[in-house]
């Protein structure tokens, strides 16, 4: 008796990869569309595809930056946060919106991620040097960094970040 034939595993459509996709997290429009590309016959429409996602409100590029900078916030600075946005496809309107909330309390988050990494002020110039960087590669700015490591170098002791 010949052994029955190999079934064929069923393809996914595109539509239903793409909500399997948005069921696990937020998507922007671009990176969405970029990542649908790989699965994409010639006869796919793909721009149909994510205009009809976010008219019915599955796809938002507004609430895809609102959950990214949720998530970016306690550990990045705005350019940082700003930078990855613009990386995903995010209009640039809705980058300028984000960063602005996020630059109201710059300081004190640059001041947070600085005590998690930093216990103490820099006594040295190289050491100084090493901070700063940790902070500029975290995406502050420079007025930032200086304003919080100078700060804590003039008058602040290692016991007040206990």
């Amino acid at each position: 008796m010949p052994p029955p034939p190999a079934k064929k595993p069923l393809e996914k459509s595109l539509r239903r990869r793409a909500l399997e996709l948005l069921s696990k997290r937020e998507y922007s429009a671009a990176e969405l569309a970029q990542k649908l590309k790989a699965y994409a016959d010639e006869a796919d429409d793909i721009p149909a595809l994510i205009a009809d996602f976010q008219a019915r409100g599955w796809l938002s590029d507004a609430r895809y930056t609102e959950q990214m900078v949720h998530a970016r916030q306690a550990k990045f600075g705005a350019a940082r946060v700003a930078n990855e946005l613009r990386e995903k496809g995010v209009d640039d309107a809705l980058i300028a919106e984000a960063v602005a909330g996020l630059q109201e309390n710059e300081v004190a988050r640059a001041r947070e991620v600085w005590r998690k990494k930093f216990k103490a002020a820099a006594t040295t110039r190289e050491e100084w040097a090493k901070q700063a960087r940790f902070l500029q590669s975290r995406g502050f700015t420079f007025q930032v960094i200086k304003h919080i490591l100078n700060r804590h170098a003039e008058n602040d002791s290692p016991e007040d970040y206990s």
